[in-house]
């Protein structure tokens, strides 16, 4: 059991603020795996939190740069009939969803 002298003083007057993050992390919605990560929290069987993503690779860079050309060569390359089909294409494919 933790003692009077862990739980901070709220009249404490310093104006440091406690480390604490903003957002909590969203819960499992299904009840077996709530009580499941619950009971891993406290066995200390939680799994350790992922690494950071690794640097993007040389191949990763070259692709989303030329990505980012090709849109704009194609749309030079298109006709304003063409432009406008496949506009009209993509809005019917996104009314057709809702």
């Amino acid at each position: 059991m933790l003692g009077l002298d862990a739980v901070p003083d709220p009249a404490d007057s310093s104006g440091i603020m406690p480390n604490t993050p903003n957002k909590k992390k969203p819960g499992p919605k299904d009840a077996n795996q709530l009580a499941k990560s619950i009971v891993d929290r406290v066995t200390g069987l939680d799994e350790p939190e992922p690494a950071d993503q690794p640097e993007e690779s040389a191949a990763v860079k070259r692709g989303r740069l030329g990505g980012a050309k090709g849109g704009v060569s194609r749309a030079r390359k298109l006709t304003a009939a063409q432009r406008s089909a496949i506009a009209k294409k993509a809005a019917a494919a996104r009314w057709k969803r809702v």
